[in-house]
C-alpha cells in the first residue's frame, strides 16, 4: 500500500478485495468495490484504486477509460509502485515495450524487491534482446528467491545469450549439487544443457566427461547417443564414433544423416567399401527404404542397373505414384537420366509384348503396372523438357484409368513447367472435381488458378475447406497460409492492381511481426517445464524469423511496388478517368466497368457486415471496444489507403531493413536498396550497398 495514500482497514480490506476480485476475473465485483472506496469522499482521488479500476476497464476491452483512470491514478499517487505497474501493464497490453519497461523501472525504484514486477520487468527485457538488463534483473530475482528452480535457471540463461558459456555452465552446476529435488525428466534437461553449454563454450573434453558421468541421469537415449558420437567425432575418435553411429543406423534405418555420419567417420576408400555399409544395415533392417535408395546415388556400371532396376521394380509393382520424387536427385547426372529412361521404356515395350518387365522373367506383371510406367514416363519426359511425349504419356494413362486423380494433376503440372498455367489449373481442377475431399488436391488446384489470375475462382476453390459462412480471404489471413497470400499478391502485381497486392504483403508482414509477439507466452513457459534447449533454439528462429523465403519473396514485391508507385503517384480518382478516357478500346472500357461493378458488390457485402457487426456490437459493448483496434489496423489496410501514400520510400525503406540484416548475402536485397536510396539521392547510402553487393 502507498505511504502518501494509506487506507483504514476497512477500505483497505475492500482493496485486497478489488485484487482478488481481477485475479479471478470477476471483474464487475472488482468495480463495484472500486466504487465503493471512490465514493467515499475522503478517497475519491486514491490513486491505486483509481489504477486497479483502469485495470478492470482494461481486461473487459474498455481501453480508453482503462488509460484514462491509470492516468489519473497515476497523476494522484506518482509514488505509488502499484500505479506505475499498472501503467506499464496496459503499454505492454498494447505492445508499447519499451514505454512498459519504463514504467517497471519507475515501479522498481519505489519498491526494489517486487519479485512481479521485477519478473514482469525480465519477461520484457528477453522479449526486446535487452540482454545485459535482463541478466541483472534475473541475478535480482535469484537473489531475492535463492531456492526458486526458475531464479537459477533463467541467470543461466542470461549468460549463455550473453555467449559467457562457460558461466552459464558453472551457474547450472553448483544448482544441480545444491538442490535435493530429483524429478526424472528435468534432472535429464538440465544435464543436457549444461553439456549443450560445454559444447558451445568449445569445451568438447570437459563436454565428453560431463555426458558420460550423466549417463544415467539422462532419460533421451536418442539425444545421448548422438550427442555423444559428435564429441568423440570432434575430438579426433572417429572409430569410436563409427560403432555409435552404427547403433543409431539400427535405431532408426531412415535417417539420411546417420549414414552420412558413418561415411564421414569411416572414410570409405572404394565402391564396393560404400556399398557394404548399406548392404549391412539393408542386411539388418531388410524393411528399410533408404539403404536401398542411397546406394543409386554412388552406384556405376552393372551394379547400378541392377539395383536400380529392382528398386523401381518393386515401387511399379505396389503403384507408388511419387516414384519420381524419390528418384529426382539422380537425374543431376545425365548418364543416369539416359539409363533410367531407357530401361522404364524397355519396360513398357517387354510388357506391351509378353506382359512382362523383362522377357527372361517368370512371372507375368499384373495389368495394372502399365498405368504407372506411363506415369512415371510423363514425369520424366516433363522434367526432361520433352512436353509433347510427356502428354501422349499422360494421355494414355487417363485413357487407360479415367478415375485416377493422380493424373490429372500430373497433366495439370506439365502444362505448368510447358509455362501455361490457364491449361494447369484446368488440368488439376478436373482432377480435383473426382476427388473433392482431398485438401491437397484443392490447394494445388488454388494455386495453379492463381498463378492464371483467376483470383475469385481461386478463392471460390479455397472456400470449401474453409469456415463456413466466413470470407474465404479473411479465413486463410487469420490461419497464416501465407503460400495463398504470396501467390495472391504476385497475381494482384501481374495486374497492376497495386493496392490489393500491397494489402497481402502487408498482412504477410504481420504474420511475421504475430510470430514474434507469439514468443512472449514462452518465456515463462519454458522455464517452468524446463525445456531450455528448445527454449534457446526457439529464441535463435525468432531472431533469424525474416529470413525465410516467403518474407523475402513478400518483401521483394513490395519494394517493387513502392518503387513504381515512387515513379507512378496514383490518385483516388485514376479508375474513373481512364474509365472516362477516350483513349481506352471498347473492350478495355468494358473490363473497366466489370471490375467497378465488381468493386461495389463487394463494398456492398462489407457493409452489410460492418452493419451486422455494429448491430452485435449493440448488444455487447464490451467485445466492440475490443475490436476497436482492428478496426483502424484494417482501415490502414485498405488498397485504397496503401496505393495514395505520400511516402512510398519510406514503405519501401520498412520492408527493406530485415532483409539488410537477414538476406544480407543475396545480391537482390543490395540491389533494391542501392535503387531505394538512389531516388531519395542519398547517394552515401546507395553507393555502399553497391559496393556490399560487389562483395
Amino acid at each position: 500500500m502507498s505511504k502518501s495514500q494509506p487506507l483504514p482497514p476497512k477500505e483497505h480490506g475492500i482493496f485486497k478485495r478489488i485484487l482478488k476480485c481481477y485475479e479471478q476475473k470477476q471483474y464487475k465485483n472488482g468495480l463495484k468495490f472500486a466504487k465503493q472506496i471512490l465514493s467515499n469522499p475522503k478517497f475519491q482521488d486514491h490513486g491505486e484504486t483509481l489504477a486497479m479500476k483502469g485495470l478492470t476497464f482494461n481486461a473487459m476491452g474498455r481501453r480508453e477509460e482503462a488509460y484514462e483512470e491509470v492516468k489519473r491514478g497515476l497523476k494522484s499517487d506518482i509514488r505509488s509502485h502499484i500505479c506505475w505497474h499498472v501503467y506499464g501493464v496496459l503499454q505492454r497490453a498494447d505492445k508499447k515495450y519499451d514505454e512498459a519497461i519504463k514504467c517497471y523501472r519507475n515501479a522498481l525504484k519505489l519498491d526494489p524487491d517486487n519479485l512481479q514486477i521485477l519478473k514482469d520487468l525480465s519477461l520484457l527485457q528477453i522479449q526486446m534482446r535487452d540482454l545485459e538488463g535482463f541478466k541483472e534483473t534475473r541475478y535480482r530475482l535469484l537473489q531475492l528467491k535463492p531456492s526458486q528452480r526458475n531464479g537459477w535457471l533463467g541467470y543461466a540463461v542470461s549468460y549463455h545469450l550473453l555467449n559467457d558459456h562457460t558461466m552459464a555452465a558453472a551457474i547450472l552446476s553448483q544448482y544441480r549439487q545444491c538442490t535435493s529435488e530429483h524429478v526424472a525428466y528435468e534432472s535429464s534437461e538440465l544435464a543436457l544443457f549444461e553439456n549443450f553449454l560445454l559444447c558451445e563454450a568449445g569445451q568438447y573434453q570437459s563436454a565428453l566427461d560431463h555426458l558420460e558421468a550423466n549417463e544415467t541421469v539422462i532419460v533421451d537415449r536418442l539425444v545421448y547417443l548422438e550427442t555423444w558420437a559428435k564429441l568423440l567425432e570432434v575430438l579426433g575418435k572417429p572409430e569410436s564414433a563409427a560403432l555409435i553411429y552404427k547403433k543409431l543406423l539400427m535405431r532408426n534405418p531412415e535417417n539420411r544423416a546417420y549414414y552420412v555420419s558413418v561415411e564421414r567417420t569411416t572414410l570409405p576408400q572404394t565402391e564396393e567399401e560404400r556399398l557394404a555399409i548399406y548392404s549391412y544395415v539393408a542386411l539388418k533392417r531388410p524393411f528399410a527404404s533408404l539403404p536401398k535408395r542411397l546406394v543409386l546415388d554412388f552406384l556405376t556400371g552393372d551394379r547400378l542397373r541392377e539395383r536400380l532396376g529392382a528398386y523401381m521394380r518393386k515401387y511399379f509393382l505396389k503403384g507408388f505414384a511419387p516414384l519420381f520424387n524419390l528418384l529426382r536427385s539422380l537425374y543431376s547426372d545425365k548418364e543416369k537420366v539416359q539409363l533410367i529412361g531407357t530401361m522404364v521404356e524397355g519396360y513398357r515395350e517387354s510388357l506391351s509384348q509378353c506382359g512382362k518387365f523383362n522377357p527372361e522373367d517368370s512371372e507375368p506383371a499384373p495389368p495394372s503396372v502399365e498405368i504407372w510406367l506411363l506415369v512415371y514416363l510423363a514425369h520424366h519426359y516433363s522434367f526432361t523438357h520433352q512436353i509433347k511425349k510427356a502428354l501422349d504419356c499422360v494421355n494414355c494413362a487417363i485413357e487407360h484409368t479415367p478415375t485416377l486423380v493422380e493424373l490429372y494433376m500430373l497433366k495439370g503440372k506439365i502444362y505448368k513447367r510447358a509455362g501455361n498455367y490457364v491449361l494447369a489449373a484446368q488440368w488439376v481442377n478436373e482432377g480435383r472435381l473426382l476427388d473433392t475431399a482431398d485438401r491437397y488436391v484443392n490447394c494445388l488446384c488454388a494455386k495453379y488458378l492463381l498463378r492464371s489470375d483467376q483470383i475469385e475462382t481461386a478463392e471460390e476453390t479455397c472456400r470449401k475447406f474453409t469456415r463456413e459462412g466466413m470470407n474465404a480471404a479473411e479465413t486463410l489471413n487469420e490461419m497464416q497460409c501465407m503460400w495463398y497470400q504470396t501467390e495472391c499478391a504476385f497475381s494482384y502485381s501481374r495486374q497492376q492492381r497495386w493496392g490489393e497486392a500491397l494489402k497481402k504483403c502487408h498482412e504477410i508482414e504481420k504474420h511475421f511481426v504475430d510470430m514474434t509477439e507469439d514468443q512472449f507466452d514462452f518465456h515463462y513457459y519454458c522455464m517452468r517445464k524446463t525445456t531450455l534447449r528448445a527454449y534457446v533454439g526457439l529464441l535463435r528462429l525468432e531472431d533469424d524469423l525474416r529470413s525465410h523465403p516467403f518474407y523475402f519473396k513478400t518483401a521483394h514485391l513490395a519494394i517493387e511496388i513502392y518503387l513504381h508507385l515512387h515513379e507512378h503517384p496514383q490518385s483516388g480518382n485514376d479508375g474513373k478517368a481512364r474509365l472516362d478516357g477516350a483513349d481506352l478500346t471498347d473492350s478495355e472500357k468494358k473490363k473497366l466497368r466489370n471490375k467497378e461493378r465488381k468493386a461495389k458488390k463487394k463494398a456492398a457485402q462489407l457493409q452489410q457486415k460492418e452493419e451486422a457487426a455494429a448491430a452485435a456490437a449493440a448488444q455487447k459493448k464490451d467485445a466492440a471496444k475490443t475490436s476497436e483496434s482492428d478496426k483502424k489496423e484494417g482501415d490502414a489496410l485498405r488498397p485504397e489507403a496503401l496505393v495514395q501514400t505520400s511516402q512510398p520510400l519510406e514503405e519501401a525503406i520498412k520492408f527493406l531493413k530485415p532483409l539488410q540484416l537477414m538476406a544480407s548475402g543475396r545480391i537482390e536485397t543490395h540491389l533494391l536498396a542501392y535503387r531505394i536510396y538512389s531516388k531519395k539521392c542519398n547517394f552515401n547510402d546507395a553507393v555502399g550497398d553497391k559496393e556490399g553487393g560487389r562483395d
